[in-house]
């Protein structure tokens, strides 16, 4: 297992979308920088919210492009028989290659979290707020949140290349999720506050919203951002749960992947 981490290490590092969304992300962070003068009075929290939300943006399409180029390609030409060659088995390839996104996903994490803190620290230049953003514990804890949602949604897009046929289907499917996972928890407060005062609308989906909650995660739960910009941590029991549902989700996502992988033919 350790050779195909390492693979895929080596891999997502020399690829060419790996070095464009990187980019990317560095830019967003810049443009979070910027925003930050369009607040007289909050420029540092404003630069952190914006950063938070173009830091996940940049990481998830990370995550998405590594399984695409590290499975989902290596699939669809059929080079990945050379590596199933091997005599171990097959879990060990799709295992390996998730692996191997975590450890790239937490690198790319820390890079880009360690650009945002800077930039946060010099938004506003020499102004200083009267409630400046906690850049200490609370700041990581949000990466580490960030991070965790990515590797939910690449153990998503494993499992969909692992059965797709069709090349661009993990990557297409991956962003769907990674939306709508990261929306539920909204749409189901806005719902259980009675939309709006819309209660046809609240009864009829209120319903349909219950029953996806058991089969979509709930990523907005991994969002922790309040902490760092307003000095609001969460309860100890939501990231306790947080991090379970996580953690159940992505080794159910990935066992399912390996299910569909040790199954399929290869001609």
């Amino acid at each position: 297992m350790f050779q195909f981490v390492v693979s895929a290490l080596r891999s997502g590092f020399r690829g060419k979308s790996f070095h464009a969304i990187f980019v990317f992300g560095l830019l967003l962070v810049m443009v979070a920088y910027l925003t930050g003068y369009f607040s007289p009075r909050q420029p540092k929290t404003v630069a952190l919210d914006v950063g938070l939300s173009g830091l996940r943006f940049a990481l998830v399409l990370l995550a998405l492009f590594w399984v695409q180029e590290l499975v989902g390609r290596e699939i669809d030409r059929r080079t990945v028989i050379f590596a199933l060659t091997y005599p171990v088995p097959r879990a060990y390839y799709i295992i390996g290659r998730y692996l191997g996104i975590v450890v790239l996903s937490a690198i790319a994490t820390f890079i880009l979290g360690l650009a945002l803190w800077l930039v946060v620290i010099l938004a506003g230049g020499d102004y200083q707020q009267e409630y400046a953003p906690a850049l200490g514990l609370p700041y990581w804890s949000a990466i580490i949140g960030i991070w965790i949602e990515v590797v939910v949604v690449a153990a998503f897009a494993l499992w969909i290349a692992s059965l797709s046929t069709v090349p661009i289907l993990p990557l297409a499917l991956g962003a769907a999720f990674a939306i709508g996972a990261k929306s539920l928890g909204a749409v189901r407060d806005f719902l259980g506050q009675g939309a709006g005062g819309d209660t046809v609308m609240a009864a009829h989906f209120g319903s349909v919203t219950n029953i996806i909650q058991w089969v979509v995660p709930d990523l907005s739960r991994l969002d922790w951002r309040q902490w760092p910009m307003y000095s609001m941590p969460p309860k100890a029991d939501a990231v306790l749960w947080a991090l379970v549902m996580a953690i159940a989700y992505i080794v159910l996502l990935v066992w399912l992947a390996v299910i569909a992988f040790s199954r399929r033919e290869f001609t």
